[in-house]
């Protein structure tokens, strides 16, 4: 599977306001329900519920919040590459910019585990991230997570 799979332009942003990890988890629920047949609130809910066994803040300014939901069909992404960064009890202490939401359906356990995987691998590469930063609208954000590296 590729990002292009679960990840859309019209579910990629730039330029958010964050504030705090509350309030940019209830953003992104209402951004991917309105791009898909889901609930916001069941989205929101979700991904707290999923914060609340440990943070999903990954390293390097960077959060890949996700849950399984019932009612999902297929695995949807979205990204957001906020204004300033915000406190997020990342694992290295250091503020989140860039978040990759990932909802899935409830019974794909094995899809989701490998959803992540991909997504903390290509999320760990230094230029990738700094790209990711720069970008100056949705479109060129969108471009840069879903290129596919040279020599592959």
């Amino acid at each position: 599977m590729q990002i292009n799979h679960i990840l859309t332009p019209e579910r990629t942003f730039t330029g958010v306001q964050g504030g705090s990890k509350k309030r940019v988890l209830e953003l992104i629920s209402k951004l991917i329900a309105q791009h898909s047949n889901l609930d916001a609130d069941a989205i929101y809910e979700s991904l707290l519920a999923r914060e609340r066994l440990g943070s999903t803040g990954f390293g390097h300014g960077i959060a890949i919040p996700h849950c399984r939901l019932e009612g999902c069909n297929h695995a949807i992404g979205a990204l957001l590459q906020l204004d300033s960064k915000i406190d997020y009890d990342a694992l290295d202490g250091e503020p989140v910019d860039l978040i990759f939401v990932l909802v899935v359906p409830q019974q794909a356990t094995e899809q989701h585990l490998q959803l992540l995987k991909l997504l903390a691998e290509k999320l760990d590469q230094e230029d990738l991230r700094q790209a990711m930063r720069k970008a100056a609208d949705a479109r060129s954000l969108f471009n840069l997570i879903t290129a596919t590296p040279q020599g592959s």
